[in-house]
């Protein structure tokens, strides 16, 4: 009986491929309160990835769900690995690493109209300046693939395969136990011109069992190449619609950009109604659906772009020295903890997240990157603003008061702008939520002469 294919942990969506068994910017107040990580998405992978000189260490992290015996998946690498160049990790750390970056909700509210005026009135009068390659075990001549070394890493079964060429490549997968997608023999076909190796690896059941977890930990390697790439074309040969990708990467020079398709940065420090704190996933899903659009599905999305010792307004606390060193950071001496809310730290650290959203038709390159100088920080960020809601009398209240219609139509059209959500459905939760669109009644200026008292005579 014909076997169906099943996609598997990392189907397309970070830098590898999945093939299965056929057994089976300046510092501000208020505070966060609402993070869009990755658990927002369907069809979603992570990868960290650190980067000094050649130096990269890549943790791909999974979300796979299934019988573990049907796990398998193949990476394009370009050497080939010895067996201390791979380790797994915990799910936390990267986890962490997602949350301290994710882009982020942020709420303020406003002071009382009256003592702003007061005090602008004091500052106009006061104001002054202030100041290399392992030993081939065995050799399948006839099919031009070599396996250039085995281990067991974990709860993973790893082999390093070369190959000659890229029908042998397919049929010694298959003889051994995998179901290839259509159009993957191709796209094997060109990593081979490149002389590229492939990490293969499947979960050893024994091991696994042994480490009591009902999950599968992300997998690290550890090389060196000039070439700074993740290779996420094997990913989309059997993917039955877009991916979500979010690349987390680590550097000691700063912001990391790709250089075969446009970064473009996502809107930031928008203003949007109240009602958005309790959809807010729904609200940047939206939102990054709305850009990739704008973009022709083409572009990867910087979400984040920071120093790691330190952060205004925190998602997450920062990582961590050891977590840091865990995910390649080997350049770092230090346990300390970094606060949250500090200025800039010592760490020494900078990190970039970056969100694509793919498929072969669109992305039809590995993803080529490069470090910057650039420390610019940046971060997705959200804004609500509660207005004032207290008893104040003057002047300056009224006339802060008449003017919040205007401002809750501009967060309307704001929302609209940034989703595609039509107006009027956005203006009728706003108005369901205490923000109205009515304007108070203007009043008369004699009515303040004698408190509008109503008298006899």
């Amino acid at each position: 009986m014909p076997l169906s294919f099943k996609k598997t942990l990392f189907a397309a969506v970070s830098a590898t491929a999945a093939i299965t068994l056929t057994t089976g910017a300046v510092a501000f107040c208020g505070f966060y309160v609402a993070k869009a990580d990755t658990k927002l998405f369907n069809k979603a992978s992570k990868v960290a990835l650190m980067r000094d000189g050649d130096r990269t260490v890549i943790t791909m992290a999974n979300d796979f769900q299934g019988d573990l015996k049907e796990f398998a998946v193949v990476i394009p690498v370009p050497v080939v690995l010895e067996e201390g160049q791979i380790h797994v990790t915990d799910n936390a750390i990267i986890d962490h690493l997602d949350a301290y970056t994710a882009p982020r909700l942020v709420e303020y509210f406003d002071d009382d109209p009256c003592a702003v005026y007061m005090r602008r009135e004091f500052d106009m009068a006061t104001t002054t300046a202030l100041p290399e390659a392992a030993a081939p075990v065995s050799q399948k001549d006839s099919l031009g693939v070599t396996i250039e070394a085995e281990y067991t890493v974990g709860e993973y079964d790893i082999q390093i395969l070369s190959a000659e060429q890229s029908d042998g490549l397919a049929t010694w997968l298959t003889q051994n136990g995998y179901k290839l997608p259509e159009g993957a023999e191709e796209t094997l076909r060109s990593y081979i011109k490149q002389n590229t190796k492939f990490f293969v690896a499947k979960v050893n059941l024994e091991e696994q069992a042994q480490t009591g977890l009902k999950y599968l930990r992300p997998l690290q390697i550890a090389f060196e190449s000039p070439r700074f790439s993740l290779p996420i074309r094997l990913g989309t040969v059997n993917a039955d619609g877009k991916q979500e990708l979010f690349v987390l990467a680590l550097t000691r020079t700063g912001r990391v950009e790709t250089t075969n398709y446009r970064t473009v940065k996502l809107p930031t420090d928008k203003q949007i109604p109240l009602y958005v704190k309790g959809e807010f996933g729904d609200f940047y899903k939206s939102m990054f659906h709305e850009q990739v659009e704008q973009e022709n599905g083409r572009a990867v999305f910087l979400e984040y772009a920071w120093d790691m010792g330190w952060c205004d307004p925190c998602a997450a606390d920062p990582l961590s020295s050891d977590e840091l060193r865990e995910l390649g950071v080997y350049w770092l001496t230090d346990n300390t903890v970094m606060p949250r809310n500090r200025g800039p730290q010592a760490q020494n650290v900078f990190v970039t997240r970056l969100h694509v959203s793919y498929d072969a038709e669109h992305f039809p390159e590995d993803l080529m990157f490069k470090e910057t100088g650039d420390r610019t920080n940046f971060q997705g960020r959200y804004v609500l603003r509660h207005p004032y809601k207290g008893d104040a009398q003057c002047d300056a209240a009224k006339q802060y008061r008449a003017e919040l219609p205007k401002r809750f139509e501009q967060e309307a059209q704001t929302l609209a702008n940034l989703t595609g959500w039509e107006i009027d459905d956005i203006r009728k939760k706003m108005s369901e939520n205490e923000q109205s669109f009515t304007p108070p009644e203007k009043e008369n200026w004699w009515d303040r002469l004698w408190g509008n008292d109503k008298k006899d005579g």
